[in-house]
């Protein structure tokens, strides 16, 4: 039941003083985390005007960030975690919507946002790197208290998704929701008052708020700061920290298995760490070099709570359905799928009758909404249940498994391809750091399969031997490898580290990185000298020749 707020958390940890934030710089225990989110409550309450109290921050994660977080909970605002990763017009349009009364930020937010109308005046921009902002803190100090508006019901977040697969959206967590996820993950991710939380995943996503800091306020846990995730400040984090658990996505665990390794990698404190998207392989390959093992979960910042994992889970599962309202349907019958039918590779062998949409025909209650956005809102939930936009299937053991987001199945020669698997069967190649599967058109008819990779410093496409690669990938099947690789040290992400898959779906291969195309056995008649179609580096010519295949199959309006 969301019966508690984060306000309440927070005074349960007046006198606690045990260290409850810590940075590079500084030391503060859980009671002085309080009351300077007190005194940031009371300066909140006297610049506070008529209207939504939205509170934005720019920051990144410095201290001050955290102790907004407090200031919010005692004073009922919002914070709207503002996603320093964006520029220009599609900033000022991601901010102007979430209706902001003051922003706190720095001087290098100041210059991201010099020439932007965020609708918010500048004589209401609070600087905590002014020379007076530290004594305007002081002059607001209090005894802790909330405020008497503050309920469970009390919006506490308003968190941008991270736009992988389209324009972000505002979600709403109340204070009862983020309260109740505290006390959950705490005991879900096994964080104790004991541990020390490294958080290098940024402070304006869902990963680090409610996998990290309200866990580590629930169980009293010490909760460390590093400004942005570096793979090479990683260990020395660790280290300086004596930190236990952090939070990460798949594509972090990537740059920090690239960095070199070295024979003391393993002599650190950490234990265990949650997140999302690093393969098997990846943290198998952790555990070895770090020691810590990496527990993977299902949610996002409009859900959780929907998949438990047991000690017997599969490696490649999710878990088991939470409760009997998780299902898997076929989103036009409402028909819940079939039991998936896997082969001796993890293949599902009846795709068309197994795979379908993850639903919970019991959340739509829970789901608290889109701000200002009721076409996502009712995108969301639709009969009364609440659709998560994610494909998935059961197994006969009633195992749940990930297949992809609802866009993720690629039509080739009549046949369902799962990107899912394209993707996890690339990202095994020991030279790439990530990679995302996505269809793109076929100049004839249905789509072809694509992959963007990102490779390590120094390394060259040639180096991969990528074909063979995947030819030796025995769970991929004969459809499966992609047509087109694009190519890259650096790929286009989000603010969370997410790769930005739409975005390259809609360039596909009129994108300005190198692109390598697969010779088809029947026409091209390359070969790699293992008997696998190779890939050829695509030039200009190639790619006018292409899309003039598509013109001429009169096909030319399936190219943005």
């Amino acid at each position: 039941m969301r019966d508690e707020t984060i306000a309440g958390m927070l005074l349960a940890r007046l006198g606690d003083d045990r260290p409850g934030l810590r940075s590079r710089d500084r030391d503060w225990t859980w009671d002085e985390v309080v009351r300077e989110g007190a005194a940031r409550a009371s300066l909140a309450r006297e610049l506070r005007r008529d209207g939504p109290f939205h509170i934005g921050v720019l920051l990144d994660n410095v201290p001050e960030y955290v102790l907004w977080l407090g200031a919010a909970a005692l004073s009922g605002a919002t914070i709207v975690g503002v996603n320093p990763t964006r520029t220009g017009s599609y900033l000022e349009r991601e901010v102007r919507r979430t209706d902001l009364q003051l922003l706190v930020t720095d001087r290098a937010g100041l210059e991201l946002l010099d020439g932007l109308d965020i609708g918010v005046p500048r004589d209401r921009f609070l600087l905590v790197d002014d020379d007076g902002y530290a004594e305007r803190i002081e002059d607001h100090a209090c005894e802790p208290e909330p405020d008497a508006s503050v309920t469970p019901a009390t919006q506490m977040l308003l968190l941008f998704t991270s736009g992988t697969t389209g324009t972000s959206k505002a979600a709403r967590c109340s204070q009862g929701r983020l309260a109740e996820l505290g006390r959950d993950n705490s005991a879900k991710y096994d964080v104790k008052r004991d541990d020390v939380c490294y958080c290098p995943m940024p402070l304006f996503h869902g990963n680090a708020l409610m996998a990290l800091w309200a866990p580590s306020l629930a169980a009293g846990a010490t909760v460390c700061l590093t400004p942005g995730f570096s793979a090479s400040g990683f260990l020395p984090d660790v280290r300086f920290y004596g930190a236990t658990f952090f939070t990460y996505v798949g594509k972090a665990i990537g740059y920090v298995l690239a960095t070199p390794e070295r024979p003391d990698d393993a002599d650190n404190t950490l234990t265990h760490g949650f997140g999302t998207e690093a393969s098997p392989e990846d943290k198998a390959e952790f555990l070895r070099r770090f020691g810590a093992t990496l527990v993977e979960g299902y949610g996002s910042s409009e859900s959780a709570g929907m998949i438990s994992r047991v000690p017997e889970t599969p490696p490649t599962a999710l878990g088991r359905p939470a409760h009997d309202g998780v299902r898997i349907v076929n989103p036009e019958t409402l028909e819940t799928c079939e039991p998936a039918i896997l082969d001796g590779h993890g293949r599902v062998t009846n795709a068309e009758a197994a795979v379908g949409e993850i639903v919970d025909v019991h959340g739509a209650g829970r789901f608290e909404g889109y701000y200002n956005d009721p076409a996502a809102d009712a995108e969301r939930v639709r009969h009364g249940w609440y659709w998560t936009g994610d494909l998935g299937y059961v197994d006969g053991g009633g195992f749940l498994y990930f297949a992809g987001r609802s866009g993720d199945w690629i039509r080739v020669d009549s046949e369902n391809i799962s990107a899912l698997v394209t993707q996890n069967a690339v990202r095994r190649h020991p030279k790439i750091v990530d990679a995302v599967a996505f269809g793109v058109p076929d100049p004839r008819s249905g789509d072809q399969v694509m992959a963007a990779i990102e490779l390590q410093a120094g390394v060259r496409f040639e180096d991969l031997d990528l074909a063979a690669f995947l030819a030796a990938q025995e769970d991929l099947g004969t459809k499966g490898a992609p047509r087109y690789v694009r190519v890259s040290h650096a790929l286009p992400t989000t603010g969370s580290g997410k790769l930005r898959k739409k975005e390259m779906q809609l360039e596909g291969w009129r994108t300005g990185d190198p692109v390598y195309r697969r010779a088809a056995r029947a026409d091209e008649g390359a070969d790699d000298g293992a008997g696998a179609p190779g890939y050829a580096l695509m030039t200009e010519a190639d790619k006018a020749a292409l899309h003039a295949e598509f013109a001429a199959a009169g096909r030319r309006r399936f190219l943005p």
